[in-house]
């Protein structure tokens, strides 16, 4: 006797059903992003980098940074550049977990590592790569009377924008030479707006800086004759021996208009990438070979990439860097054999040859 037709089809259904059950598994499988042993994913992991705010370079090398890590890491990364409110913001953005890497100024790092100056308490961070310095100073009209940072006492200064965070390199590089800003009266303005304040009258002198040539010490050479007012040697050598952060930096003569001799400077922290102290090791590893591999696709992107170099990738400044970045370094030889200290970092050598407006602005 025959089966009922709906009976004689079961088998064949059930059958089918089981295999698409078994497809959909098979296919479900590979969803997760957190990887395994050998740091490879089945699916897109999304990545987040901190610059600053638009028209400074942190913006344009996080920029340069993330397009790269994210053309040239493992395909399974999808890596983008976050505008923010600059170093602070991104530090506080990494400890909560909404970023993954970010730019910061070495000094507020330094700051921030320890729980001093204006943070409440120690920020548990990690450095990925030393990036290009940041070079600044005060400038002042020629015909102003000021010489030295000494004669600052009783004028107006334009010391960089509010919250910027510029008061932790500017403060300990006025105690140094035996003045604060409570001996004369600070202005808060961006670079261009500082320019502005000098050229009318409006401040005495203004502290400017960035990558070299910095465009802001441009502009203001060539609307008006200026003085780069010198650091006094004894201060420079007791915040170097005092602050990792900072390192000299001489700006060749005829960088600016009317500077005829060699000016020695200070890079008064670095710009450099940093992550948490408990970011991934393998994320962290991959990202910091992509950028150091593919640095000269970084440089065609911006200039400030040339600080991408054997010499200046892995020097110190001041916070400890990630045990994963570290092994790349170890790996390729370029990690300091000897304990950490602040080389002379030579413009020539670390810097790159940009006129970005509002480059120290990103000292956030």
């Amino acid at each position: 006797m025959s089966l009922p037709r709906t009976s004689r089809f079961r088998p064949s259904l059930a059958l089918l059903l089981t295999l698409l059950l078994f497809s959909l598994l098979a296919c479900g499988g590979g969803e997760s992003t957190d990887g395994g042993a050998d740091g490879q994913h089945d699916s897109k992991r999304f990545l987040s980098i901190g610059t600053a705010p638009t028209g400074g370079a942190f913006f344009v090398v996080g920029g340069a940074l993330a397009e790269v890590a994210d053309q040239m890491g493992p395909e399974s990364w999808t890596v983008s550049a976050e505008a923010t409110a600059g170093s602070q913001e991104n530090i506080r953005r990494l400890i909560s977990g909404q970023l993954d890497a970010a730019l910061s100024n070495a000094a507020i790092s330094y700051f921030g590592a320890r729980g001093e100056a204006s943070w409440q308490a120690p920020q548990d961070i990690r450095a990925v790569m030393t990036l290009a310095p940041n070079v600044a100073l005060f400038i002042t009209r020629r015909d102003s009377g000021i010489e030295n940072l000494a004669d600052l006492a009783g004028k107006r200064v334009a010391v960089g924008p509010a919250g910027a965070g510029f008061e932790m390199f500017i403060e300990p590089l006025l105690a140094a030479h035996g003045i604060s800003y409570a001996d004369f009266e600070p202005l808060n303005a961006t670079q261009t707006g500082a320019v502005d304040l000098l050229s009318d009258g409006s401040a005495a002198a203004a502290f400017l800086g960035g990558a070299v040539p910095t465009a802001s010490i441009v502009q203001a050479a060539s609307s008006m004759d200026i003085r780069l007012l010198p650091f006094d040697e004894a201060a420079k050598a007791q915040l170097l021996a005092d602050y990792p952060f900072f390192a000299p930096a001489t700006i060749p003569a005829g960088t600016y208009r009317g500077q005829d001799t060699e000016y020695a400077g200070l890079n008064v922290g670095s710009m450099h990438l940093i992550t948490s102290a408990s970011a991934d090791d393998e994320m962290i590893y991959q990202l910091t070979k992509t950028i150091y591999e593919n640095r000269e696709a970084v440089i065609e992107r911006h200039p400030a990439g040339k600080a991408i170099n054997a010499k200046n990738a892995a020097r110190f400044t001041g916070l400890e860097f990630h045990p994963a970045a570290r092994r790349y370094y170890e790996e390729i030889g370029i990690w300091p054999q000897t304990a950490p200290q602040t080389p002379d970092a030579a413009v020539s050598d670390t810097d790159a040859t940009v006129s970005d407006a509002g480059g120290a602005a990103d000292g956030e």
